[in-house]
């Protein structure tokens, strides 16, 4: 049976100006462009969040929602040096770390490096030790997979532990409502209550292939969820084809200066997740999904190696000027709109300087 631990961050961005600038503590905070501008949050505060401050809305949205709330321009820098305090915290019960991003990480304390029996002891450690260095706070979920630790984690956030038993998984799934489980967003979960679904003991009624047949691809995936099921390994270090981000609106947008906003922020996180692996890339791929759920992707490959978030806004931004010429009529509203780079250059020579800037 594995041991399984998830830790997220809690509104991790805002979190750190927060501790940085005692003046925005217990005070709705947005990272992101400049208020009234049709700049990306990045990031909110829960302080924010109460008014329905959301990641990836534009700056002039979050503005109306919460004119109150002080407005910060991301600092990647500062924001890395923290991951990596909590990510050698991590590594003192075990070198079974999967990082998903700055702020979010898996880890397989099976066997760890202290003896420690229960995983629970563990997580609650790490969550004492993490705020104790860095002064920012983060919620765990523990269980006998990865999804399920997922899942955990979200039950009691922010600052929260939560622990799944594996005798305890099946109920736990059962009594969810569908929209609380991860990889379910508003549309599909509008279309199981459309099908008469509203908690995990409704989907889990339904067999494999009318999933399939309702949902594609992904019914497969719905239904090994809503069991539990989940044997993928906690990867310590996986040498990437590709390195994207993609972002889901809260609101589904047809406006072409929004998307070209967010495009912006999103350029920018590729630009710090390229540096932390140390990589660059020839190709760049758009990713757009439509409110109809139907999807586009362009790509163009150029000569020579990008990392920098102009040169990546630059060519994903001509590839989404194509797109919104194609989608003129009938014109359709965006759902998901996302940036990868591959081709890249595996090698580890560090041959370019403001690359070497990112390594950690």
């Amino acid at each position: 049976m594995r041991k399984i631990i998830h830790i997220d961050m809690d509104a991790f961005y805002a979190s750190v100006e927060q501790r940085d600038h005692p003046e925005m503590r217990g005070k709705p905070v947005v990272v992101g462009g400049p208020p009234n501008s049709r700049g990306v949050v990045c990031a909110a505060s829960y302080e924010a969040r109460k008014f329905g401050v959301r990641s990836a809305m534009s700056c002039y949205q979050a503005f109306q929602l919460c004119p109150e709330a002080i407005f910060t321009p991301p600092r990647f820098d500062a924001y890395r040096m923290v991951s990596s305090e909590i990510r050698a915290i991590f590594h003192e019960y075990t070198d079974l770390v999967e990082p998903l991003s700055l702020d979010e990480a898996y880890l397989d304390v099976t066997e760890n490096k202290k003896g420690i029996p229960h995983a629970s002891v563990i997580a609650r450690e790490i969550r004492e030790k993490v705020f104790r260095k860095t002064g920012v706070t983060c919620s765990a979920g523990v269980a006998e997979n990865k999804f399920l630790a997922k899942m955990a984690s979200e039950k009691n956030k922010p600052n929260g532990l939560f622990v799944i038993l594996p005798e305890e998984g099946a109920a736990f799934l059962e009594n969810l409502s569908l929209d609380k489980f991860h990889g379910i967003g508003k549309k599909t979960y509008e279309k199981m209550l459309a099908l008469g679904w509203k908690t995990g003991r409704d989907l889990k009624q339904s067999k494999e292939e009318e999933l399939t047949k309702q949902f594609g691809k992904m019914g497969r995936y719905y239904f090994q969820m809503v069991r539990g099921l989940d044997e993928r390994p906690v990867v310590s270090f996986r040498d990437p084809k590709s390195i994207g981000v993609e972002t889901t609106f809260e609101k589904d947008s047809m406006d072409l200066n929004h998307l070209t906003s967010v495009l912006e922020s999103i350029a920018e996180e590729v630009e710090e997740r390229l540096g932390r692996k140390n990589k660059k890339g020839k190709t760049i791929t758009l990713k757009i999904k439509f409110a109809d759920f139907t999807a586009k992707s362009r790509s163009v490959t150029v000569e020579k190696f990008l990392f920098l978030a102009s040169d990546l806004l630059e060519q994903s931004s001509i590839l989404l000027t194509g797109v919104w010429k194609e989608n003129i009529n009938p014109v359709k509203k965006v759902r998901l709109i996302g940036i990868s780079v591959s081709n890249l250059d595996l090698s580890k020579k560090e041959d370019d300087n403001q690359l070497s800037l990112f390594a950690e």
